[in-house]
């Protein structure tokens, strides 16, 4: 006959599970309000509620915390969204639920993080080569790669200027009418004459 599985270990497998979840959460507020550099472990471990030591168990380092932040963030969001809409579901995102402070930050992260350090910069530079690569795709021009750079220094100047600088009128717009005049004028960019893939 099987033993009955120990409650006390039970309880233990599932606060670990609320824990790592904690962490992940305080990670990603903190690198997406100070950037990676500026979120310490030992701040990351606090907000969280927890002992630094379970965050090197879960992750195994600061740097090992961030790629499993954008994993599942913007690389979540990269592997669930057809391309076609990826770069509205990428602004609308960052414009309604960054704004709130949950839910997918990974821009935020991006913006405040990118730059500042070789320790990040590889899972952010991933990011970004996955991004542009879904959108190139969507021209058919030869230039795509082109198209796609600029439409993601777009999306990133947005999210610069509306959640790190906070300029008005853009920091409290209405996220459907930003959407709206961006993706309007972006299919331009997708569709403007230019040569054309063989």
């Amino acid at each position: 006959m099987e033993e009955a599985p120990d409650p006390q270990a039970v309880e233990r497998r599932r606060d670990a599970g609320a824990t790592r979840q904690r962490l992940l959460e305080a990670a990603r507020d903190l690198f997406a309000e100070r950037g990676y550099e500026g979120a310490t472990v030992r701040d990351i471990a606090e907000r969280a509620g927890a002992n630094q030591a379970l965050l090197f168990r879960y992750f195994g380092s600061k740097q090992g915390l961030l790629t499993e932040v954008i994993a599942r963030g913007g690389l979540e969001q990269l592997r669930a969204t057809p391309p076609e809409e990826l770069f509205e579901t990428a602004l609308r995102s960052m414009l309604t639920n960054s704004a709130a402070g949950t839910g997918d930050r990974s821009l935020e992260v991006y913006l405040r993080s990118i730059g500042r350090g070789d320790e990040a910069a590889g899972t952010l530079r991933e990011l970004g080569e996955q991004y542009q690569s879904a959108l190139a795709a969507l021209s058919g021009a030869k230039d795509g790669a082109l198209r796609a750079d600029l439409a993601m220094a777009w999306l990133l100047g947005i999210g610069l200027m509306r959640t790190v600088v906070a300029r008005e009128p853009l920091a409290s717009a209405d996220p459907d009418t930003v959407c709206r005049l961006v993706v309007d004028t972006l299919e331009h960019l997708w569709s403007a004459p230019g040569n054309r893939a063989e």
